[in-house]
């Protein structure tokens, strides 16, 4: 693939909508429409979970990019700053936590946006006195609310939240729906 030429075709105050030109081994033309996220292309994703209880903390969160639900892990733009994960777990959650491991940036929708993401793992000590009745400090555009899930039961919780019409992320379906086949 080589790329011909690009433009911007709609700028906005978080994201870009790029169209690129392209042309492939065949010398064929093709046009590809992107989304820039112009601020912070880094994220993270919060995989949290409680101890010693080991229940992992989801969240449902009104996405108006698809005009409802969705179950997810806690996640926000970070600025390439894995420690944010902390900021927003306290955020979302009202959970505060140690940051337990880091993966390297991983690309999570490369079909559409240039979003990067890294997964940062999350152990939260529900003993501590901070954690036993946490609260939210939700921005005014966020509605959210936090589940507290056994692995054991997550597959479950999934498929009745789909039955409600809730949506659930892939990236949760992939790391407790799949069976052991995978």
């Amino acid at each position: 693939m080589k790329k011909l030429s690009e433009k911007i075709v709609y700028d906005g105050n978080w994201l870009a909508v790029r169209e690129t030109k392209y042309q492939n081994d065949k010398g064929a033309e093709l046009t590809w429409e992107c989304v820039d996220r112009k601020r912070s292309t880094v994220g993270v994703i919060v995989l949290a979970r409680l101890m010693p209880s080991k229940r992992f903390v989801l969240i449902k969160q009104y996405r108006p990019a698809i005009d409802s639900y969705i179950i997810s892990f806690p996640a926000g733009l970070a600025f390439n700053d894995p420690a944010h994960a902390l900021v927003e777990l306290k955020e979302e959650t009202g959970y505060t936590g140690q940051i337990i491991e880091v993966s390297p940036v991983l690309k999570t929708g490369a079909s559409l946006v240039n979003d990067s993401a890294r997964i940062v793992c999350v152990e939260v000590d529900e003993n501590l006195p901070a954690n036993q009745n946490p609260v939210q400090e939700l921005e005014d555009a966020e509605d959210i609310q936090v589940f507290l899930v056994y692995r054991k039961d997550a597959k479950e919780f999934m498929l009745s939240q789909l039955e409600q019409g809730v949506h659930v992320a892939s990236n949760l379906w992939y790391f407790f729906g799949m069976s052991d086949w995978c």
